[in-house]
């Protein structure tokens, strides 16, 4: 009787390992790059394949889209917008089913809104925004939205220019890029602003942090030695930086996998200068070119699934229920 007791527990174990196996394939044939490109003379969002394939246009409008960002269960797709509705003239934050249907406009400020990024638990967008209309004048700093549009707060306030924040995946930190050492920097805070410390802390300037799906490290762009920018990786604590990439030309807006295995980014290292989105093993090898276009595609954004990278406090949830 034991014997057979453990023969059944074995087989359901083995069913289970199936089960998460599957499950893993389908997430990883399932997920797909948001970017923008100027393809169609103004900037537009897209998305493709994990490997290149299926691009297709999600917005057309006569202004710009940009920046965009996955939300964690992969339905809906934030980003900015500068002029989608008459009556505002700053760039705002926009939400869109992935289809590129039922538009809405989260942000109705005066001033411009940049590079919005969900919260691992879809509760909450972070962005960077200033205090002018032109997003080249004024202090930009880091705020943080309700999905639904309310409460928005400040969470860096500070004197300098704060931009590009991604978020832990525990959804306890925020990683972003800072002019107040009087360089770019990456600088790490709590969620809710407290406790700002540098992680870099280098000569040239590093900007563009995307925090891995591991919550262990965190690729950047460093403009260091006499390249004019490559992508870097580090410890989440700063430790341990190294060089991913090794060009001539310029590197930037990393974003990683859903497995952590590979970073797509931005590069203008093609003969004909225009800037694609490229992808390349963490540790530096088995480089890919995923768009090829006359026009510039820029601003990568990989849809994490939350079967990847769950809410905190939720990573064993579903093995849990299997379990049972």
């Amino acid at each position: 009787m034991q014997r057979r007791y453990n023969l059944a527990h074995l087989i359901l174990a083995g069913v289970v390992v199936l089960g998460l196996i599957l499950l893993m394939v389908c997430v990883d044939a399932q997920a797909r790059i948001a970017f923008m490109s100027d393809r169609d003379w103004n900037w537009e969002i897209y998305v493709m394949d994990n490997d290149g394939g299926n691009q297709r246009n999600l917005t057309n409008n006569p202004v710009d889209d940009r920046n965009p960002s996955w939300s964690p269960d992969g339905k809906h797709i934030v980003f900015t917008s500068s002029g989608m509705d008459i009556k505002v003239e700053s760039r705002q934050i926009y939400v869109m089913d992935a289809d590129g249907k039922n538009v809405r406009r989260l942000s109705n400020n005066d001033f411009s809104e940049l590079h919005p990024t969900w919260s691992p638990d879809g509760k909450r967008v972070a962005f960077s925004s200033g205090g002018a209309m032109d997003i080249t004048i004024g202090n930009r700093q880091i705020y943080v939205i309700d999905a639904d549009g309310k409460n928005m707060q400040n969470l860096s306030n500070n004197g300098f220019n704060d931009e590009n924040p991604s978020w832990s995946p525990d959804g306890k930190q925020i990683v972003f890029d800072t002019l107040r050492g009087g360089n770019m920097e990456i600088f790490v805070m709590d969620a809710d602003g407290g406790n700002q410390r540098n992680l870099t802390n280098n000569a040239g300037s590093d900007e563009n942090p995307s925090w891995s799906p591991d919550g262990k490290r965190i690729a950047f762009v460093s403009l260091r030695g006499r390249n004019r920018r490559d992508i870097y990786v580090m410890a989440a604590d700063g430790n341990n930086q190294r060089k991913v990439t090794k060009n001539p030309f310029r590197d930037w807006y990393p974003s990683w996998s859903p497995d952590g295995k590979r970073i797509a980014f931005v590069s203008n290292r093609e003969d004909d200068g225009n800037r694609e989105i490229f992808v390349i093993n963490a540790d530096g090898g088995n480089l890919q070119n995923l768009t090829n276009h006359l026009e510039d595609d820029e601003d990568p954004a990989w849809l994490n699934p939350v079967l990847s990278v769950a809410p905190a406090g939720k990573k064993l949830t579903i093995w849990g229920r299997l379990k049972q």
